[in-house]
């Protein structure tokens, strides 16, 4: 994910923990100042023991003085100073071979002495690490056993420090470079180093005895070691981050952190670990080392007032890129599992960060949402034609919207799956306040608008757009009630374009009450040429649009001939007028659910709406009439008794108390209700 990321438009989608394979530099580590070094490694130099005689001083003062002029020490920083690839000279300064180094022993296999000792160790054979450690326990059983003077006890522990100074230097050396130095140098090295360790140990098990001698022992060389991985580790992730164009300060640190601990941390587990004795951990030392630099470095950072794009960065790296993307590579979650790491920042800060960060985002989408609208709206006013995008009008609204909540919504994912769940409600409560604020503006588009030459070609832009936001919110499982402002807003965009038509159907079906009603399919006729017509005119809507818009007319339709019906006031007295109208009335109703249905209106719930009042008009008995009516409330609970009674009312043959029994069938609250849809609710009798 590392590899490929640039921090624009901070991330990219959700979200499974990516690999930071990066190419780069092989791994080195600068040096820090011979001096600063130094002064880390002089606590059990000569001159901290206690001072000898004058002619011994001046003596031994001249044999330092020309062993530092063959060879001088280097200091413990530059242990680490360079972490790469390929051969280079050993750090022994000696031109012997270090591989097979072989120790002089002195005659008659006695002991060397210290001129020997000395002269094997400038020329970095460390097999002498063996006799030294032999003569500093012969020196401490001389002072144990009290046969020499305290100032001859001092002379010669100054000779041993000095000793133990140039092989601290020799061993160490090798793991200053330790991927340049050959692998049987380093391995005498760390053997050195190891056995060290364990005098140290004896030493302290054994406590401390009354002695002449300065204590010299835990001398703790493996500390040094670890202090200088903790010094390289500094030194390489506080390194000036390389210039990337796009990307900001932080972005580069961080990218450059991640970038050169992964890739270290790499180097020391396929080279160094085969070579260091288990008990080092030397993995677990530089993962910890970097790990607590990396930290620092993110604490460090956390203090200041970070800008929004700030906030994020460094969430994503402290929850996501840090602990899936390098702590749990592939090459290195195995190597780390026992590594108790931890987290970057303290859970109390992280969640500071996180409330800071969904206020930010929360706060930023809102506001480019607002902005969007603002931008729409005013093409609307200005007349602006919309776009068309495969025969339909287009508005780029919807997607704008809907690419500003999923970016929110991706970037919290990118830090945390929580957050993400988090911020999903944040959002959708704002989409709705977007939504109905949406509403509001396309209301007062309708309203102000009319008379602009593109007006119903934004009209349908904008009722497209309800699909692209309806797919998307079911897609997010968002809750039904956001959906309301675009139901009103699509409701009043058919409107807006139903009224032009339902104005030149008024007329024709004002025939149905002015002429004979045997009249009525040649109206019924003129209706539907009329509709055909104008159906055209809403070819730019999506294709469901269109549906739910002939489901209006449809209903339209239905509703206009039950109001004809009901004004009517026709009085049939016989049952051959009655079944005679019923016929026609069946007719009628046949043919505007054939017209409808073929041009795509899906109300099926309307089928029942005519022929059952045909069916209530032809039949003679009350108990078959009440059948139909309880029936048909079911199908329509918004039938009432008084559009039951103006049906009634053509049927001068039945009584007052017949009547008043079949009204009162729908007192009866039957329970099955199969359409919540209105129909008698829109006929306003009267």
């Amino acid at each position: 994910m590392l590899k490929t990321m640039t921090f624009q438009g901070l991330p990219g989608p959700q979200r499974g923990p990516g690999a930071l394979d990066f190419p780069g530099s092989p791994l080195k580590f600068r040096t820090a100042s011979e001096a600063e070094s130094e002064a880390s490694m002089s606590e059990a130099s000569s001159e901290d023991l206690v001072p000898l005689p004058e002619a011994q001083v001046a003596q031994e003062r001249g044999e330092e003085e020309a062993s530092k002029k063959k060879k001088k020490p280097k200091g413990l920083a530059n242990m680490f100073g360079i972490f790469s690839k390929g051969k280079k000279k050993s750090q022994s300064g000696s031109a012997e071979p270090a591989g097979k180094p072989e120790a002089k022993p002195g005659p008659g296999g006695r002991l060397p002495t210290v001129e020997e000792l000395k002269a094997d160790l400038e020329r970095g054979r460390l097999e002498a690490a063996g006799p030294l450690m032999q003569l500093e326990r012969d020196l401490q059983a001389a002072a144990a056993a009290g046969g020499a003077s305290a100032e001859e006890l001092v002379r010669r522990q100054s000779k041993v420090e000095a000793l133990y100074v140039l092989l601290r230097d020799q061993v160490l050396g090798p793991l200053r470079r330790p991927l340049e130095a050959e692998p049987e140098r380093l391995r005498q090295a760390l053997a050195v180093l190891a056995e060290q360790e364990r005098e140290d140990r004896r030493v302290a098990a054994a406590g401390p005895g009354a002695s002449a001698l300065a204590a010299t022992r835990p001398r703790h060389w493996l500390q040094l070691w670890q202090r200088a991985v903790a010094q390289a580790a500094e030194e390489r992730l506080g390194r000036p981050a390389a210039a990337a164009e796009g990307l900001s300060e932080a972005e580069r640190t961080f990218l450059g952190m991640g970038r050169t601990m992964k890739e270290d941390l790499e180097a020391v587990v396929q080279r160094l670990k085969p070579l260091f004795p288990a008990e080092f951990g030397v993995v677990a030392t530089y993962a910890e080392s970097y790990h607590a630099q990396f930290a620092a470095q993110i604490a460090a950072m956390a203090q200041f007032e970070l800008c929004q794009r700030d906030t994020y960065l460094l969430l994503l790296w402290v929850q996501n890129l840090y602990p899936n993307d390098i702590i749990n590579s592939s090459k290195l979650a195995g190597e780390l599992q026992g590594v108790n790491l931890g987290s970057l920042l303290p859970p109390k800060q992280i969640r500071l960060l996180e409330a800071t960060f969904l206020y930010n985002e929360v706060a930023s989408v809102k506001e480019l949402m607002t902005r969007a609208l603002d931008l729409e709206s005013q093409r609307w006013a200005q007349d602006v034609a919309p776009q068309r995008l495969n025969g339909h009008c287009h508005s780029e609204l919807a997607i704008d919207i809907i690419q500003i909540i999923s970016q929110g919504q991706v970037k919290a994912e990118s830090i945390t799956l929580d957050l993400g769940k988090q911020i999903k409600h944040m959002l959708l409560a704002e989409l709705a306040a977007f939504l109905r604020s949406y509403q509001r503006a396309f209301d007062d588009f309708l309203e102000r608008c009319k008379q602009l030459r593109n007006y119903r070609a934004n009209v349908m832009a904008n009722i497209n757009n309800c699909l692209s936001f309806r797919i998307s919110m079911e897609k997010w499982q968002a809750p039904q009630d956001p959906l309301s402002p675009l139901n009103e807003l699509k409701s009043h965009g058919f409107d807006t374009l139903l009224q032009g038509l339902f104005w030149d159907l008024k007329p024709l079906f004002k025939r149905l009450t002015q002429t004979r009603w045997a009249a009525s399919a040649q109206t019924l006729e003129e209706v539907a040429s009329t509709v055909e017509a104008r159906l055209p005119e809403f070819s730019e809507l999506h294709e469901c649009f269109r549906e739910e818009l002939m489901e209006l007319v449809h209903l339209h339709l239905v509703k206009e001939y039950i109001v004809r019906l009901s004004k009517r006031r026709l009085v049939l007295k016989t049952a051959e007028q009655q079944q005679q109208l019923a016929g026609q009335v069946l007719d009628n109703a046949n043919l505007i659910q054939h017209f409808c249905t073929q041009n795509g209106s899906p109300a099926t719930w309307l089928q029942h709406a005519l022929p059952t009042l045909a069916e209530i008009i032809r039949l003679q008995d009350p108990s078959a009439i009440k059948i139909e009516v309880a029936t048909y409330a079911t199908w329509y609970p918004d039938f009432s008794k008084g559009h039951l009674s103006a049906i009634l009312a053509i049927k001068g043959n039945l009584s007052s108390s017949e009547v008043k029994s079949i009204r009162s069938i729908l007192d009866i609250h039957t329970g099955a209700q199969e359409s919540s849809k209105s129909l008698f609710s829109l006929i306003k009798l009267g």
